[in-house]
């Protein structure tokens, strides 16, 4: 009979550190780790592993906090370590969860959300979260999310995912590589995150614009901060290249690397980048898909043959979003105000976590149209997290019953919630000085 020893520990420490009803936090994971499919968020409590009434469901998220700090040092302790001569890799983005139709819920903003189809719009109506992940394969859809936290709306997501990638790193005892995607190669995020101890590697929007370094000072007037133009979009600006190298790879054919060191953005000058170039090749030696540029910020970079595949590995984080919506209905609850959404969200790492440790012990259960897989899913692994629950049994202790409520009084008037209008979130170019002829 397998054990899931770390499963049963990871429980354990977890419960003693959710506080203020924690009894029905453990029994609304298990629920949820237990339900493939339900329709409301009242559903939940019919789960034969929550033993509460539905109305928990809502209490305990108004009244709990699950402190994010304390479920970080306990992710720490259960991170793997990297193999020999490779560094942890972390992946940042941030998500929507819309809200189109609850004016009653504070901080809701414009936020960008994937097209299901090309007449769809790509903006909604909800609250923004920022999350930060430990990718810890070479393959697979597996992330370790150490926090995911909503984004208010007096932050924006580079500022939210500076802050906790400082306090990842913080708490970490190696120095980590993180990837992050083209709404992060700006360089407001770079000079938020210049002092904090981490590799960067970071795609770049093919119309941006860098500089090389600046040409030696010829003795009047204020030294040069850039040198020559750089346009990802121009091939006449391009210079020839440090260092180019062709691979064959069994997936994608011919690819083509190209380095250039030294370059900058215009708003940080005195934060240098290397910038790589990868293309697809035909069978002629010629380009034939939109080019993948990417950014190095840090100590020593990979070779060119590794490191285009390392930033492959950030789209995991978009596998685990697509879990968070669809299988631990992340989305499915329409709470009424901010602190609950927050408690909510936070035990969506704290379940994935549950799934990871169970990965190697748990039997593979495939539904009678699925096909069995030799490694493990997040959503296999949930498919027989009820067996699993069986034989570990939960840390929470059984209810004490409390005797029945008498209810709202009769011909008491009710006050309607106050409504709040979306928050629009403005952004202010960065002034420049006047131009002042001589």
């Amino acid at each position: 009979m397998e054990s899931f020893t770390d499963l049963q520990r990871f429980r354990k420490r977890a419960y003693s550190l959710l506080g203020h009803c924690r009894a029905s936090l453990c029994d609304l994971v298990d629920a949820v780790l237990t339900s493939r499919s339900v329709t409301s968020f009242a559903e939940l409590s019919l789960s034969p592993v929550f033993r509460r009434a539905w109305q928990s469901l809502y209490k305990v998220l108004m009244r709990s906090n699950p402190p994010n700090f304390k479920l970080l040092s306990l992710y720490r302790d259960y991170l793997p370590p990297p193999t020999a001569g490779s560094q942890m890799l972390l992946a940042g983005d941030h998500t929507a969860w819309p809200r189109v139709w609850s004016p009653t819920l504070k901080e809701r903003t414009y936020e960008h959300q994937p097209q299901s189809h090309p007449d769809d719009s790509a903006v909604t109506i909800g609250q923004g979260y920022s999350s930060l992940v430990c990718v810890p394969e070479s393959s697979g859809s597996w992330v370790l999310p150490l926090l995911h936290e909503r984004i208010t709306s007096f932050e924006t997501p580079l500022e939210k995912a500076a802050g906790q990638l400082k306090q990842v790193c913080d708490v970490l005892n190696q120095r980590p590589l993180s990837l992050w995607d083209s709404e992060y190669g700006c360089a407001s995020f770079i000079k938020q995150t210049a002092e904090i101890a981490c590799d960067k590697l970071m795609r770049l929007r093919p119309n941006r614009v860098l500089y090389g370094p600046p040409p030696p000072y010829g003795g009047k007037g204020r030294p040069a901060k850039h040198g020559d133009k750089f346009t990802l979009k121009d091939r006449q600006t391009w210079w020839e290249p440090e260092k180019q190298q062709t691979i064959k790879d069994e997936t994608l054919g011919q690819i083509r690397m190209s380095q250039w060191s030294q370059l900058h953005f215009k708003q940080s000058a005195d934060h240098p980048m290397t910038l790589l170039l990868v293309e697809r090749l035909d069978e002629a030696g010629q380009p034939k898909h939109q080019p993948l540029w990417l950014i190095w910020v840090g100590q020593t970079m990979p070779a060119l043959a590794a490191i285009w595949k390392l930033y492959l590995r950030r789209f995991a984080i978009e596998h685990w979003y697509r879990f968070l919506k669809q299988r631990l209905h992340w989305c499915l609850p329409h709470l009424g105000n901010a602190e609950q959404t927050q408690a909510w969200s936070s035990l969506m790492p704290l379940m994935s976590w549950q799934l990871w440790l169970a990965r190697n012990e748990a039997p593979d259960q495939p539904l009678p149209w699925q096909k069995p897989l030799s490694e493990k899913t997040p959503g296999r692994v949930a498919n027989a997290f009820a067996t699993i629950l069986v034989r570990i049994g939960s840390p929470a202790n059984d209810p004490k019953p409390r005797g029945k409520s008498e209810g709202w009084p009769t011909g008491k008037a009710r006050t309607p919630r106050p409504r709040f209008p979306t928050v629009k979130k403005t952004y202010s170019k960065p002034k420049t000085a006047p131009n002042i002829a001589a």
